[in-house]
C-alpha cells in the first residue's frame, strides 16, 4: 500500500492529456497509512487524550467541593472559628503548592500578582467567608445551588465593567435562574433561613467578582491569589474565633475542609479548565450541586423542602441549558478568518 500514491502520480505523468480530474484524482486519493493521516490520527489521539484528562480534573475538583456542605455539619466549631481553621489549613497547603512549583519564589509569585491579585484574593475571601456563614444559617442545598448562579452574575458584571456583550439566551437564563431564586427564598422558613439565602448569594456575587478580575487581567497566578485569600479570611476571622475551642477530632475535620475540599479543589480546577471549554468545565461543576446535597441527606438526613427542590430544579436546568448550548455551537477553525 506504501507505494500507491507514487504509483498513481506516475501514471498520471505519462497521461498528461486526461486533464484536471486525473490531478484531483492524484492530490485526493491517500492511503490510511500515508504519513500526513498517521501524523493526523496522532493530534486527534493527543487532543482526546488533553480533553478527557481535562474532564477528570474538573471532575475531581467538582466532587472535592460538594464534601464542603458535610463537613460543615460534621465539624462542632463556631462559624467564625471554621473560617479561621479552614483557611489557615489551605493558606499552608496552597503556599506549600506554590513554592514546590515555583522552587521556592513564593514572596516573588505574590508580588508578581499585583493589586488584580490582591483585589481577587479580596473576593476570593469574602466568597469563602460567606459560604460558611452561609452554611450555618440554611441548607446546604439552598447554598449550592444559589452559589450556581456565579456565571450568570459575572456575565452581567463582565458587561458591566468590561462592556462584553452579552447574548440573548444568556439573558433568558439569567431571568430563569432569578426565578429560580426567588422560589427557594420565598420557601425559606423563616428570617435566619433566609439570611443564609442571601448569604449564600453574597458567595456567588464574590466569585462572579473575582471571575470578572480574571477576564480583566488574566495573567494573575490563580493558586497563589487563592492562598492570599486564605490568609485575608484568617485574618477577618480571628477577631471573633476561638481557635483553642477545637478538639482532636474538629482539627482534622478542619484540615480536610481546607486542604482536600477548598485547596486541593481549587488545584484540580486549575489543572482542569485549561483543558476544556468554558461551557464543558461549567456543566461539569454542576456536579457539586447535584453531589453536595446528596452527601449531606445520606449522612445526616438533611433534607431539602419543596420550595428549595423546585426553585433549585429551575436554577440547574437554567445553567444546564445554557451550558450545553454553548457545547453545540460549531468551533471556528484556528486558521479560520471571521469577517
Amino acid at each position: 500500500m506504501a507505494g500507491t500514491v507514487p504509483q498513481l502520480r506516475a501514471v498520471n505523468n505519462r497521461g498528461k492529456g486526461r486533464g484536471a480530474s486525473a490531478a484531483l484524482l492524484d492530490c485526493c486519493l491517500v492511503t490510511p497509512d500515508h504519513p500526513s493521516v498517521g501524523r493526523a490520527r496522532t493530534l486527534e489521539h493527543a487532543a482526546g487524550r488533553t480533553r478527557r484528562a481535562g474532564f477528570w480534573l474538573v471532575a475531581a475538583a467538582a466532587i472535592c467541593w460538594s464534601s464542603g456542605g458535610l463537613i460543615a455539619r460534621l465539624v462542632a466549631t463556631d462559624p467564625w472559628t471554621t473560617v479561621f481553621w479552614r483557611s489557615v489549613f489551605c493558606a499552608a497547603f496552597l503556599f506549600a503548592a506554590v513554592a514546590v512549583a515555583r522552587r521556592g519564589r513564593v514572596a516573588a509569585v505574590i508580588r508578581e500578582t499585583g493589586w488584580p491579585g490582591v483585589l481577587m484574593a479580596a473576593c476570593f475571601a469574602t466568597a469563602s467567608t460567606c459560604f460558611i456563614m452561609a452554611l450555618a444559617r440554611t441548607s446546604v442545598a439552598n447554598t449550592l445551588v444559589i452559589q450556581s448562579l456565579s456565571p450568570f452574575i459575572a456575565g452581567l458584571g463582565g458587561w458591566l465593567c468590561l462592556g462584553e456583550r452579552v447574548r440573548p439566551r444568556t439573558l433568558v437564563a439569567m431571568g430563569a435562574a432569578l426565578l429560580g431564586t426567588v422560589v427557594m427564598l420565598w420557601g425559606s422558613a423563616g428570617a435566619g433561613s433566609r439570611i443564609g439565602d442571601l448569604l449564600a448569594l453574597g458567595t456567588a456575587t464574590a466569585f462572579a467578582g473575582a471571575t470578572v478580575v480574571v477576564r480583566w487581567h488574566r495573567t494573575v497566578p490563580m493558586p497563589a491569589a487563592a492562598a492570599l485569600a486564605a490568609v485575608f479570611a484568617a485574618v477577618i476571622a480571628s477577631g471573633w474565633a476561638d481557635p483553642s475551642s477545637a478538639t482532636a477530632g474538629d482539627l482534622a475535620l478542619l484540615a480536610l475542609f481546607g486542604i482536600g475540599q477548598l485547596g486541593a479543589g481549587l488545584l484540580l480546577f486549575t489543572a482542569g479548565a485549561r483543558l476544556i471549554p468554558v461551557a464543558e468545565a461549567s456543566l461539569i461543576g454542576v456536579l457539586e450541586c447535584v453531589l453536595g446535597p446528596l452527601w449531606v441527606w445520606l449522612a445526616v438526613g438533611e433534607r431539602p423542602g419543596a420550595f428549595s427542590l423546585v426553585g433549585g430544579a429551575v436554577i440547574l436546568s437554567a445553567l444546564i441549558v445554557h451550558a450545553a448550548a454553548d457545547l453545540a455551537r460549531p468551533r471556528i477553525p484556528p486558521n479560520a478568518r471571521v469577517e
